[in-house]
């Protein structure tokens, strides 16, 4: 017999308040700050080493602070040579974000912080973490299609030296623009799949290298940042704008899952895909490409009209990062290397203030029976 009342449910966690945090607040009504600050004023202006900063440290820096955290960073993004070897033994099958979940945790035995969890550790291996991460994607990228990593060139900035350790080109001061202000886009998002993920397993007291591991397999999904790379297939197999709607009523009527629409928590629609469908036109425009936008704009507006669903990011994300010249492969390692930022900031904020978090279930098996014993069984 059942023992206690039965408890409320919410599949997915829908609505649940699980924890406490002064780092990100999503706004239901289309609204995103990080620390206070509203991502549409400082999105397209802020670097993303201001960004990760803010994220890490609960305040912007001063123009000291800024130069001396992207030095920190840029000193840091060399991986051990043994991280790079293995990277060379991974099948050239393996997908980036499988390549990037094995080098961050293999980075922590390389680690001499690694059994620190006070905050000046956590910080420290938030900053090796955040320079590394990128590495481990340029680099293992580079090592997929048999070509050697390049060395870093510190001077660079974090969106910039990605530009450049992929193709072995600086890029144009407008392609780091947008891609520095992708990377603030996707810095944090509150208590999303990775996150929180990251943030279960810290509160077992694991290290932050455990956590940001168990992040970087939950973005994989389809259903979480593996949806920017589902986007672009579905872009790829749309073609032209003209058969944009015939394709989406299609996949409407078969109840086939959309990829870039909808959300959990937003309700009048993603407050970062103003700025990202802006990135995409104007870079439709520079690239000749303006045919990816379109139907993206044709896909909004008759998923609109059809179920009323609203884009997400990942829909202008998807040809953004095409026509930046990364492949769709790379589409969700680009967001690790901006989330990283996050998933660190919660992972500190977790153990400054721990409480192990252990949800409970809704049991749905039989009722107590009794155990007939081996002979009655035989």
């Amino acid at each position: 017999m059942a023992t206690e009342k039965k408890p409320e449910y919410s599949p997915g966690l829908a609505g649940v308040i699980a924890g406490e945090t002064a780092i990100c607040w999503v706004d239901p009504n289309a609204g995103l700050m990080y620390r206070g600050y509203d991502i549409h004023e400082m999105g397209d202006k802020a670097t993303f080493e201001e960004v990760a900063y803010l994220l890490l440290n609960g305040e912007l820096p001063n123009g000291k602070q800024l130069k001396d955290f992207k030095q920190q960073i840029a000193a840091q993004r060399d991986l051990p040579k043994e991280v790079v070897e293995m990277l060379r033994l991974l099948p050239k099958s393996t997908h980036p974000m499988d390549m990037l979940r094995t080098g961050v945790s293999m980075l922590s035995a390389f680690d001499k912080d690694l059994s620190d969890n006070s905050h000046d550790a956590n910080i420290r291996k938030s900053i090796r973490l955040i320079a590394r991460v990128s590495t481990l994607i340029t680099d293992g990228w580079r090592i997929l299609h048999g070509e050697k990593p390049l060395p870093e060139k510190p001077e660079l900035s974090q969106a910039a030296n990605f530009f450049y350790k992929l193709n072995g080109k600086a890029p144009e001061a407008w392609q780091t623009r947008m891609l520095d202000t992708i990377f603030n886009l996707y810095a944090d998002h509150e208590f999303n799949a990775s996150t929180f993920a990251a943030r279960v397993t810290s509160s077992t007291l694991a290290g932050i290298y455990a956590a940001v591991t168990s992040a970087c397999g939950t973005l994989k999904g389809p259903l979480h940042g593996g949806a920017n790379e589902e986007s672009m297939k579905m872009l790829e197999d749309i073609k032209t704008p003209d058969r944009a709607e015939a394709w989406l009523k299609k996949q409407l009527a078969a109840k086939a899952k959309i990829m870039g629409f909808g959300h959990r928590v937003y309700k009048k629609g993603d407050s970062r895909v103003p700025i990202m469908r802006k990135i995409a036109r104007d870079l439709g425009k520079r690239t000749g490409k303006e045919n990816w936008v379109l139907i993206c704009e044709k896909l909004e507006e008759v998923m609109d009209r059809e179920k009323g669903l609203c884009a997400n990011v990942d829909l202008y994300a998807a040809p953004v990062f095409w026509m930046l010249g990364f492949a769709p492969a790379l589409n969700t390692p680009l967001f690790a290397a901006s989330r990283v930022a996050g998933w660190c900031a919660h992972v500190v904020e977790q153990h400054d203030n721990n409480r192990l978090i252990r949800p409970r279930s809704l049991y749905t098996g039989p009722q107590l029976r009794k155990y007939p014993g081996p002979a009655d069984r035989s």
